[in-house]
């Protein structure tokens, strides 16, 4: 059985293009798209898996576009298990200025779920043979699945001593937060919209993560800073690594990247020194990359030597 088991409840097809200005109104030729697998397990997935870790996706799909998003997959030799649903997968759709170097990201909210379609998803995670080690929900939630979806799968997970890695946001974060899980990666305006205050120093930032895990709604949270970089926070540990003076290309996957490499090198037993840095080292290799392609394993090891933690 997988070690590590990831779930998408909102897939996409993530198109990328690029024009030289952005205005509105007129037609826009843009140059030649790209279509790479999205959503928020799926990344973590494939990066993990291009990691040479044990890992599989659970990822619900529909309609043309889900035919697509599975024949990207298959292209990459990815371990998943797709769950067949009436709606059509979404498409979400970025557009680089090159003018500016300025990035436009369009978001779709995805197919309505019926109930049935989300209990699936439920019940094939709850009827693996073993549990997994580690249990990733990232990304957002689709219409039609209950804002506590991610607390209902915590607590089954938790109770099975699987360790649950939480990446979302709104309603969704704070009934998981609620529920217990062992690592939460926020943004920084989650972080904000979490505690309802502007967290604008650095002692501010610490201090909110620090009460996630004295409230024991989570063992460990990990706080992406964009270029600042990132925060780890502990019981008894605050790590910061500043971010890597890179060229970005596109933030697409960023985050993805990061909480991949991060929990690949934990499953793989290395300390939390050593995984953060893996954590920081894919993200800032994903930043190289264009429009919505991901890290590639020998980028991260080349600048997994750059990182500095203190």
């Amino acid at each position: 059985m997988p070690e590590i088991v990831t779930i998408t409840l909102n897939p996409a097809v993530d198109v990328a293009t690029s024009i030289e200005r952005v205005v509105d109104t007129r037609k826009l030729r843009c140059s030649a798209a790209r279509r790479d697998p999205g959503g928020g397990g799926i990344n973590v997935a494939r990066v993990i898996q291009r990691l040479g870790g044990d890992c599989s996706a659970f990822y619900l799909a529909g309609g043309a576009t889900g035919q697509m998003l599975r024949r990207l997959l298959d292209a990459e030799a990815f371990t998943g298990v797709c769950i067949e649903i009436a709606g059509e997968t979404r498409e979400n759709f970025s557009v680089h200025e090159q003018s500016t170097g300025l990035e436009y990201r369009f978001v779709l909210p995805g197919p309505t779920l019926a109930a049935f379609e989300w209990q699936r998803c439920i019940n094939e995670v709850t009827a693996l043979k073993a549990p997994p080690r580690y249990l990733v929900m990232s990304g957002s939630l689709p219409p039609g699945a209950p804002a506590d979806i991610y607390a209902q799968l915590a607590r089954l997970a938790c109770a099975q001593e699987t360790r649950v890695v939480l990446d979302t946001s709104g309603p969704a974060l704070d009934a998981a937060l609620a529920a217990g899980v062992w690592l939460v990666k926020p943004s920084l305006n989650e972080l904000r919209d979490l505690t309802g205050r502007p967290l604008v120093e650095e002692a501010e930032w610490i201090a909110a993560a620090q009460d996630i895990v004295r409230s024991g709604h989570a063992r460990i949270v990990a706080l992406t800073l964009g270029e600042q970089g990132a925060l780890l926070v502990t019981a008894d540990r605050c790590l910061r690594a500043a971010g890597l003076p890179v060229k970005v290309s596109s933030s697409i996957g960023a985050g993805d990247s990061f909480v991949g490499a991060l929990i690949w090198a934990l499953n793989r037993g290395a300390g939390i020194d050593e995984a953060f840095r893996y954590g920081m080292a894919a993200a800032s290799a994903t930043l190289l990359g264009a429009g919505t392609a991901l890290c590639e394993r020998g980028e991260i090891e080349r600048l997994y030597r750059e990182i500095s933690i203190r």
